[in-house]
């Protein structure tokens, strides 16, 4: 399992978090793999969904959580299964924070002291990009990216 998509994954649960905190609707297909994941997630790693579930309320270290999450996801195939349901539904349908929670998680990797490879960030940038120019459509049922 690639960093990337850990990355996406935990982004995916602290964006439908923050939405839920708001009058913006969440999809329930979203919340529904948002939630799978953490029950996943909670019996492999239970201390990384503690510190996933404070978040944004208390500051996450998306650079360890990332790594937590790829290192579960290595050692339990239940686990990178819900990573790439979560993952690839968030890439296809991605909430309105999408672009910011991407950015945090740039950001936290590049402060971070772990070494990440360098198509990690690129990665992560292409997929801001990608967030920055979604187009949704009036009824806020189609995303084009």
């Amino acid at each position: 399992m690639i960093l990337e998509t850990a990355a996406i994954a935990i982004g995916s649960v602290i964006a439908t978090k923050a939405l839920e905190k708001t009058t913006e609707k969440v999809t329930e297909v979203l919340l529904d793999k948002t939630g799978q994941f953490l029950v996943t997630l909670k019996k492999q790693s239970p201390h990384t969904v503690a510190a996933i579930e404070k978040a944004p309320d208390q500051p996450l270290d998306y650079g360890k959580a990332v790594l937590e999450v790829q290192l579960a996801a290595q050692a339990n195939p239940e686990v990178a299964q819900a990573v790439e349901e979560l993952a690839l539904l968030t890439e296809n349908n991605p909430p309105s924070n999408w672009a910011e929670i991407l950015r945090e998680i740039k950001a936290s990797v590049e402060k971070s002291q772990q070494p990440y490879p360098s198509t990690f960030i690129q990665n992560i940038e292409k997929a801001i990009n990608a967030a920055q120019t979604q187009t949704i459509d009036q009824r806020g049922s189609t995303f084009n990216i």
